[in-house]
């Protein structure tokens, strides 16, 4: 674990003296945590580029190291120092001195950290009777990320192949994987590695979430409630809670040490919980997001940018478009997206095209934001897509309601979401009819830093709704898109759209809170009342998840015994004939399979059918069988529980090949001649 620490603060520290470029006003731990994310996201595409000549070795990762943390050297020798000398002296002092008020955003943080390390050490434990996870929603994508990360690490395969698919491109965002194939290359346990990477993107997505609202609200309470809405998402699913509760005998406190079921995340409900069905279970997501949201606050600096009277926009010119790149760096951080979280890149090209129509004007901006963006996403796009088995017309398609079923849409809205649509609507409206509005500028906030009494902060957290109304606008198409069309083979994918609707949301359900809190009285319980009900259900799968009530068993120990005979017998670039399931053995042994699960295949746009009829007819053995291994690249077949189960193997028939690995009922063939 230390490995992993270690390496991720030196990347931090080139993310972090890159900051000093985009943002002129943001306090140190705002810098940190995006410099994190942004270290991280170098140090992947970096160990992309370089693995192509060399493989992924110590020096290799290394040097992908270094080209990261070189930024970092600004900070000590260059025009970066004296701002980052004044950041430290300043959070500094911050930590001087104790109060009660000094100590609560320290509470905060650490409480949210330990929160973070609780739960995501959840998503793998090894133990003597195989490998599990504990959530219930990470049964198929544990096997699947560990599959792509033990194909660096075990199997070299570079250039990516698709692990499960093998022959195939491998066009899923793998930049996260790829860099937990570094960690573990330099001595790090696969679990340690993961453990370090989820808590350091789920910390920092906190705090620049937390940045992100308070730059739009100028409220600082209502930016530290936003966190808690993501987090704990849900919607009413706490209802059926007590009405489980009423149904049986058991107190309410023995209910919560045994929550029998999800409440957010069923065939009653769709809007899964972010940390259960998104951040444990998608680590792209987790690394995108929080880059994605670094992006979307540039954009908002320069959407919010006022005009001069003269039609000229004052902060651009050719000397300061060379000297201070701004929106060019911009870019390039988003142009990293196409493997880090594809749909991340493609929520960022609707926002900041519809926010480039709304506000023309800026165009020196947006175009320098744009190039950016073309310098690394086209060539990543190129490569992604050239030779690729994903079919790109599986990723649209007309569809009513997302994933509403036999429900009337309006009422399955309310009962995933709960009170937020409301919220939603209660805010917009706020914003709009009040004089006071939302921050509008830099220079507006510059203005009225000479006054920065918490009063004046409040009274000046809204003054220009337009502005902030219409930076809404792109997010609010988003809700409108993914409820009129799939954009994924599987139509639930669309969360991942969703979900960035929810958080451009956010900032308007907050405000409208924070609002109610500060009338005090009964307008404050109601604004805990409201904060309740939006987190009540999701803050109940978290608990289960991190209150170790279920372990899922993942892999057994024959199944874990087969992989390291298997890695030891077999050559790194063998192919494999195995059951098309999630969780072959093979997995664990980076060996690429032929096929396997057929879910993910499905939801990743590739056509599997014809590959899944062979394999049934390889099983079982006939004529044609050896031309099939030949057609495929099959040097060997795991014959195990699974395959005995499903697929009824000829069991005479490979009895005349060699057996090279046995552990328990796990058997695996060479079938080489």
């Amino acid at each position: 674990m230390l490995i992993s620490i270690l390496l991720i603060a030196i990347v931090t520290l080139g993310g972090l003296a890159l900051t000093y470029f985009l943002e002129s006003d943001k306090p140190l731990l705002w810098r940190v945590a995006a410099g994190s994310i942004i270290g991280q996201c170098i140090f992947g595409t970096a160990l992309f580029v370089l693995t192509f000549a060399a493989g992924l070795n110590v020096v290799v990762v290394v040097v992908a190291a270094a080209i990261a943390a070189a930024p970092g050297f600004l900070l000590f020798n260059g025009s970066r120092r004296k701002p980052f000398e004044h950041d430290w002296a300043k959070a500094k002092g911050k930590l001087q001195g104790s109060n009660f008020q000094r100590s609560l955003p320290f509470v905060y943080y650490f409480g949210f950290f330990v929160f973070f390390v609780l739960f995501f050490d959840r998503a793998m434990m090894i133990a003597d009777d195989g490998i599990f996870t504990g959530g219930s929603n990470n049964l198929g994508d544990l096997p699947f990320h560990l599959g792509i990360i033990f194909s660096f690490t075990d199997a070299a395969n570079f250039p990516p192949q698709n692990p499960s698919f093998a022959g195939a491109k491998l066009t899923y965002p793998f930049i996260a994987d790829l860099a937990a194939a570094a960690l573990v290359k330099l001595g790090a346990g696969i679990r340690e590695a993961m453990l370090v990477q989820n808590v350091s993107w789920a910390f920092s997505l906190l705090v620049i979430l937390e940045g992100f609202v308070f730059r739009l609200t100028r409220d600082r309470f209502a930016a530290r409630i936003a966190p808690f809405l993501l987090f704990l998402s849900g919607g009413l699913g706490f209802l059926w809670f007590f009405s489980d509760y009423a149904s049986q005998s058991k107190s309410i406190f023995q209910l919560l040490l045994d929550i029998g079921k999800d409440y957010t995340i069923t065939n009653e409900f769709r809007w899964g919980n972010s940390l259960i069905t998104l951040f444990l279970t998608q680590r792209s997501l987790l690394l995108g997001m929080p880059l994605t949201l670094i992006v979307l606050g540039g954009l908002w600096r320069i959407f919010a940018t006022e005009i001069r009277e003269d039609g000229k926009d004052e902060a651009i010119s050719l000397k300061n478009f060379i000297l201070h790149p701004s929106s060019f760096v911009l870019g390039l951080l988003a142009g990293m997206l196409p493997l880090i979280h594809l749909h991340s890149l493609f929520v960022l090209f609707i926002v900041s095209a519809a926010l480039f129509l709304l506000r023309p004007l800026h165009w020196r901006q947006w175009i320098a934001f744009g190039v950016g963006v073309c310098v690394i996403a086209v060539p990543e796009l190129i490569w992604s897509i050239t030779g690729s088995a994903t079919r790109a017309s599986e990723f649209f398609e007309w569809h009513f309601g997302w994933d509403h079923g036999e429900n009337n849409v309006v009422w399955f809205w309310i009962k995933n979401t709960g009170v937020f649509i409301p919220l939603l609507v209660a805010g917009i409206i706020y914003i709009f009819s009040t004089r006071d509005g939302v921050p509008n500028t830099e220079t507006d906030r510059k203005k009225k830093s000479k006054d920065r009494s918490k009063d004046v902060e409040k009274t000046s957290a809204v003054s220009n709704a337009k502005v902030l109304l219409l930076f809404y606008v792109p997010f609010l198409f988003l809700f409108v898109l993914a409820n009129a069309a799939k954009l994924a083979p599987w139509e639930w994918d669309n969360i991942k759209v969703l979900i960035y609707w929810f958080i451009g949301s956010i900032p308007f359900v907050v405000l409208i809170i924070s609002r109610l809190w500060s009338r005090k009285g009964r307008m404050r319980f109601a604004s805990a009342l409201l904060v309740f009900v939006l987190i009540a259900a999701g803050g109940l799968d978290v608990w289960r998840t991190v209150s170790r009530q279920h372990n899922y068993r993942v892999f057994d120990p024959d199944a874990v015994a087969i992989a390291k005979r298997i890695d030891q017998a077999t050559p790194p670039n063998a192919i494999f004939l195995n059951a098309p399931t999630y969780n072959t053995a093979v997995v664990l042994s980076g060996r690429l399979s032929m096929m396997r699960y057929a879910g993910h295949l499905n939801s990743h746009g590739i056509d599997y059918k014809e590959r899944e009829m062979d394999l049934k007819y390889m099983y079982r053995g006939g004529p044609g069988t050896e031309l099939l291994f030949e057609k495929y690249g099959v040097k060997y077949v795991l014959i195990s529980p699974e395959e005995m189960n499903t697929l009824s193997p000829n069991e005479k028939y490979y009895s005349q090949f060699p057996v090279v690995a046995q552990s328990g009922k796990y058997k695996v063939y060479d079938v080489r001649r």
